[in-house]
């Protein structure tokens, strides 16, 4: 079979080919992806001394001290984006999050900044709180570029634009205000945009930090928030949700170009759709099930979605029974009598609220269960309540962690979030599109693969990651890998090379210990003055024969490492490799914190 088969797409699919995400008790997403099929619950029970609230709050009996902490919400590491330390500093805590998450995103995508020759739409959903609580805002007698500096870096309107210019990106930015339904929204903007041809790719997430942080919550009855600080959804014995923070960025292309160009694809949105209650019955800020109902049959709609075929609900799952009778109810009508069954769930059980970003742990989770064909159970789901009446619904609970079986023959999975102020937004995500088979790796080829950081610690941990990563995915080919390394990552100063004729020899190489020097790591060969080679605009210039020719391969690792700007396209020219997820860069963050200007 060929490589690159010709098959024809929906136009109006959009494939994720990059994801990042930092949740309570997960740095990345495998970690996420890791707690949710093992049933791990990652709110912290906190003690007193450990949260920064009113005295008399705390000591309050109906105070609940169970928070989704985020351990990384006052670090960063301004030195990848070449931010000096006053400007982190004066940054808020979501500016610093996206920005780091959008990066990785772009990286797990296979995508170098500093190469890419596209538009790229930056969408991000934030808490214009956050900003407020984190510090005053800037207030100047000057409008000089330092005072504008300083309020860009406070203001939450800026957290998209900030990330473009500080990634060197171009294209839309859309920071969106969307409550709890401000991931969704962002995708959908970012969709649109994508669909209409605005932009080439687009990144699109949200970033919530709750402060003071870490805290915890007062409980009042009938309200959101959980009596005992555990989240169960459809639980009869539900009391609401904890709070948590997090951050969340997905990199989206259509369907069609993804395919075309080789890219990793984690799941396809099929639909989006967002509405708002405006007048009901209903309190102001509750689920109103009529407009929630048009909101998911409206997604499915749009995609071409046969109801049937949505074989997994992740609910916005609030754990208290009266909003999960409502959003039980509003999405069977939606989904109308059906004849197959449907999966539900909610994430809130594993890792509280997460405010703007709870959609997109809900998203987080639908499109890793899509990729691996898996369904995670939902936690703290011990007595259903019998008001929400699902044998007479078209779901069932996901009481057990279990391989995904489609009835349909396609797994597809709907994902609802809805925010305060009426807010409904619903996703409709697809299983990624069957890979054809492809011609086997060329046997004993050499191949170069290159690294690279700000300095050599960071350059040893790579190493150190990647080695792990390559044990733990035996799958992945070394002609996909040397790819992705070489046009997926930023050139930095520090370099590393190995030319290798297989992963075994790569993952050799990168055991091998540093000296703190250029490092090249080569199979034995005669070595070959670099100056041979000849040039253009874009670095050193290898292709055809060269490119297949250990004395070349080590003589341009040589130069690499050096210095030497080398042109990796005509290196790779008419290969038909695929993008694969490698690990991203190894930030360092420190603390940086501000309560005055």
């Amino acid at each position: 079979m060929t490589d690159s088969p010709e098959q024809d797409y929906d136009p109006g699919d959009v494939a994720v080919i990059g994801m990042s995400l930092r949740s309570p008790g997960a740095r990345t997403k495998e970690q996420f992806w890791d707690n949710l099929v093992h049933g791990r619950e990652s709110v912290s029970f906190l003690e007193k001394d450990d949260i920064h609230v009113d005295e008399t709050l705390i000591h309050s009996p109906f105070y609940v001290r169970a928070c989704g902490v985020l351990d990384t919400y006052d670090k960063f590491d301004p030195s990848v984006f070449g931010i000096s330390d006053r400007m982190a500093a004066a940054m808020t805590p979501e500016n610093r999050l996206f920005l780091e998450s959008a990066w990785e995103t772009l990286e797990d995508g296979g995508y170098d900044p500093d190469r890419v020759r596209a538009e790229i739409g930056m969408y991000g959903a934030n808490n214009p709180q956050t900003a407020a609580l984190y510090s005053s805002p800037p207030d100047r007698v000057s409008v000089g570029p330092e005072a504008i500096e300083a309020s860009l870096a406070w203001s939450p309107d800026t957290m998209t634009s900030n990330a473009l210019y500080y990634m060197g990106l171009t294209g839309e930015a859309v920071t969106v205000a969307a409550v709890c339904a401000g991931f969704h929204y962002a995708v959908h903007l970012a969709c649109q945009s994508l669909l209409l041809g605005q932009t080439d790719m687009a990144i699109a997430g949200g970033a919530m930090v709750r402060l003071p942080h870490p805290r915890g919550h007062l409980w009042e009855e009938n309200r959101i928030l959980s009596k005992d600080g555990h989240c169960r959804p459809f639980d009869a014995n539900g009391t609401g949700t904890a709070l948590s923070s997090g951050v969340v960025t997905v990199l989206l292309k259509p369907l069609g170009q993804a395919v075309a160009d080789r890219d990793h694809i984690y799941a396809v949105v099929k639909g989006s759709a967002v509405n708002n209650n405006g007048v009901s019955a209903m309190a102001y800020g509750l689920a109103q099930p009529e407009r929630l109902s048009a909101c998911i049959a409206a997604a499915m709609e749009v995609g071409g979605v046969n109801p049937d075929t949505v074989s997994m609900y992740e609910a916005n799952g609030l754990g208290l029974p009266m909003t999960d009778e409502l959003e039980v109810h509003a999405a069977s009508m939606a989904f109308g009598k059906q004849t197959a069954t449907t999966s539900i769930g909610g994430v809130k059980g594993n890792v509280g609220h997460g405010g703007v970003v709870s959609g997109g742990f809900g998203a987080m989770k639908a499109a890793l269960a899509l990729f691996h064909k898996k369904l995670p159970a939902t936690i703290n789901l011990t007595e259903a309540n019998q008001d929400l009446d699902f044998p007479s619904t078209p779901f069932v609970p996901q009481l057990e962690t279990a391989d995904w079986e489609s009835e349909s023959g396609i797994r597809r999975a709907g994902i609802t979030s809805i925010g305060g102020g009426g807010y409904n937004a619903h996703l409709v995500l697809e299983e990624p599109p069957t890979v054809a088979e492809r011609t086997p790796e060329a046997d004993g080829r050499p191949r170069l693969a290159t690294l690279s950081a700000l300095d050599d610690d960071a350059l040893d941990r790579q190493r150190v990651r990647l080695r792990e990563w390559l044990i733990a995915h035996p799958e992945l080919r070394l002609d996909d890998i040397c790819f992705s390394l070489n046009l997926g990552r930023k050139v930095m100063e520090r370099r590393w090379a190995a030319v290798v004729r297989s992963r075994a020899e790569l993952i050799d190489a990168l055991a091998a210990d540093s000296s703190g020097a250029p490092a090249v790591t080569t199979a034995s060969a005669p070595r070959v003055d670099a100056e041979s080679f000849h040039s253009n605009d874009d670095g050193i210039v290898l292709s055809g024969r060269d490119a297949q020719a250990l004395p070349e391969l080590t003589a341009l690792a040589a130069a690499w490492v050096t210095g030497r700007r080398v042109d990796f396209d005509s290196l790779h020219l008419g290969e038909t490799s695929h993008r694969v997820p490698l690990p991203t860069y190894p930030f360092r963050p420190r603390r940086f914190w501000r309560t005055d200007w």
